[in-house]
This record gives structure tokens, sequence and C-alpha cells, in this order.
């Protein structure tokens, strides 16, 4: 490649916002003409549209993805000393919405290839105290949610499904958001569906876990200062809402180009042959990926990094530190060697950039500048 260098950002939010631009522009300003900016049709527009798109009978907008897996927890009744399992190797909000209610957070370890929580592995964690699972569909592919629902169902747990990277995936044609019994997802703006700024959404078929999330979400009040439970402000934005719908329209194109961007990336690594040096995603059977990120496992990750950074390459850690490891859980009392798998991937991770802008020469690029690495070392 003699001194050719080539930008491939981590993700390009302006590519996206050049192709929709008028129509995000048109309804910013019907909003700001309509002066109303908190919940309102607009969010109920949405709320309509992603129930509907998901495949579940409610959806209620909330703040963040953050606040959708609190207030889902909440929902269910987790509190004060109810045991959560979940797994390390996931952002810090999945376990921090069980801290924060005074619950505790359960790790179990993950599949050493998809990322997600291991089913095998659920049972000798459940105790007397155990409220909840939370499964956490990592990178846009759903966990094994048969085998999850099915010992949750025997030991009377509920599930909320942690699917804040998976909006659109699938498991055997169902779509992420209706395979426990809430979907939280992220609005957050690298997320394949983003805003203009932070927004979730919680999606349930129950109509009282509905009436209770749209209770919680609103300082625990049905009607305006009556308070029936002690809730919090979590609200989404009209302005957030009404960018979001018109996006809604795109998702789906946007999510096949990921994925033809992710085929692509599976034939050229293919053809480099460094398959012990790096494995690419493994996407389960029946599972309809979303590649949130395209996530490889890399020997000598952090050089690798650091050399694809120099020919002007943007990666990402998705995620450096597991939960059992972070300084705030060390009161849990785990130790490094508990949960193999997630410290492994901790420690092997790279996401490599696969927005739907990509042209096939990024692509290349990409996968070039990794086998020159490799080759010379």
């Amino acid at each position: 490649m003699g001194q050719f260098q080539m930008n491939v950002p981590l993700l390009d939010l302006k590519a996206q916002f050049l192709g929709i631009k008028k129509e995000v522009m048109d309804v910013v300003e019907t909003v700001c003409e309509e002066q109303g900016f908190v919940l309102g049709p607009r969010v109920v527009e949405l709320e309509q549209a992603l129930a509907s798109y998901v495949g579940a009978s409610y959806a209620v907008g909330v703040a963040s993805g953050s606040d959708a897996l609190l207030l889902s927890l909440m929902a269910v009744g987790v509190g004060q000393g109810d045991e959560v399992i979940t797994v390390p190797f996931t952002f810090f909000a999945t376990a921090g919405a069980v801290s924060r209610l005074g619950a505790k957070p359960v790790f179990v370890d993950i599949r050493p290839d998809t990322f997600n929580l291991d089913p095998m592995r659920i049972e000798a964690k459940i105790t007397a105290k155990t409220k909840a699972i939370i499964p956490v569909h990592l990178f846009g592919q759903c966990a094994e949610m048969g085998a999850i629902n099915e010992i949750a169902t025997r030991k009377k747990l509920a599930v909320i499904e942690d699917a804040c990277q998976a909006i659109g995936a699938m498991q055997h044609g169902v779509r992420a958001g209706v395979l426990g019994d809430t979907g939280c997802f992220s609005f957050f703006p690298s997320k394949n569906l983003g805003g203009f700024g932070d927004g979730g959404l919680v999606t349930m078929n129950d109509a009282k876990l509905h009436d209770a999330l749209a209770m919680l979400r609103v300082h625990g009040s049905r009607i305006r200062y009556v308070h029936e439970q002690i809730g919090i402000n979590s609200r989404l934005d009209a302005l957030q809402a009404a960018i979001l719908r018109v996006k809604l329209n795109h998702l789906d194109r946007w999510t096949e180009g990921r994925r033809r961007n992710a085929a692509r990336y599976d034939k050229l690594f293919a053809e480099t042959r460094l398959i012990d040096r790096i494995a690419t995603p493994v996407t389960q059977p029946g599972n309809y990926h979303v590649f949130n990120q395209y996530t490889i496992r890399a020997q000598r990750r952090d050089e690798l990094k650091n050399f694809l950074k120099d020919r002007g390459i943007g990666t990402e850690i998705y995620y450096p530190i597991p939960m059992h490891e972070q300084d705030c859980y060390r009161f849990l009392g785990h130790k490094k060697g508990d949960f193999p798998v997630s410290e492994q991937a901790s420690a092997e991770a790279l996401s490599l950039p696969i927005f739907a802008e990509l042209t096939d020469a990024q692509l290349d690029y990409v996968v070039e500048s990794i086998k020159a690495f490799y080759d010379k070392r």
C-alpha cells in the first residue's frame, strides 16, 4: 500500500444526516412552531410506530436506555435486597440500574462465540432472592432467549431484555423487545436508531406493565400532583421523538447496509487467512444480527488498535474492564478469574467501523491494514 492512507472513522453521523437533512429539519421546525416539547402527541406517535415495528402491544418513551432498564426493574418489583442475574461483559448501565434500586447484580459469564449470556450457567446462580434476569443482546445479536425464558418461567423470574444495541434484531423471526417481559432500547446518537441526544424506550405486551411504566416515568403519577408510587422523571422529549420517527423510516435500509458491510468483512477476513490471529463475529442460527458493532477478537489487541489509529482507522474497545473488576463493584467480592470468558473478551475485543455509509474501498483498507499489522509481526 506504500504511503497511501485513507480516513475510516468508527462512525460518521454526518454522512447519515446528509441523506435525511431536509426531512429532519422540516420536522424540527414544525415541533418548534408547535412549542410542545415534553411527551405529548409526537411521543405517542413514536411509541405506536415502534411498538408496531417491534411487534409489541405497547411502548413507553423514556429519557434514556439506562432509564429504560431502571424503570423496567421498578415495574416488575425489583427492590432492596433482591438479586438480578446479568452478565459482567456489558455497558455499565445494565448492572448500574440493578444497584440503583438496592438490589444486587449477580453475574453469569458469557459464551465465547457470541459474547452473550451463557444459559448453561444461569441456574447455579439462582437463589431465593433472585427476582429477574437481564440478558444483553450485545453488539446487535439476540441472546439465547428460548433457553433463558424456559428457566425464567420455571423459576418465576421476570426477563428484561437489554436490547439497547439491538433494535431490529430478530430470533427465529421475532424481534428483540418482545422476547422477554420488557424490552429496553437506547436512542443514544451512536445507536443504529440514534437521536440528537439521549432517549430510550420500553416495549411490552402486558397492559399492567405498560401502565406501571407510564406512571413511573412521571414521578409515579397518573393524575397531576397525585402520586401512587415513588417514580422518577424520565420523559422523552417531543423533539427527539419527531426526529426518531423520521429516522425509523430509514432504519431497515441502514441495517441492511451494516449487514452488507459485515458480510464483506467476513469474506475479506477469510481471504487473509488470519484465523489464528483474529476471530470474526459469529451469528447463531436463527438470529438476524443488526451489527450495532462489528467486533472481532484480536491477538495483541491494544497494539493493533494503535496501529490502525496511525493509519486513520477508528476503532473502539467494548468493553475494556468487565463489571466484576470495576472499582465500584469490589464490594461484591469477585476476583480476577471468576468470569474467565468475559475477562478474555475484555482483553481481545475490538470493534471496527461498520456504519452503512462505508464504501467498499474503506472496508478493504481496514482489512488490508489489519493484515499488514500481523504480516509485520
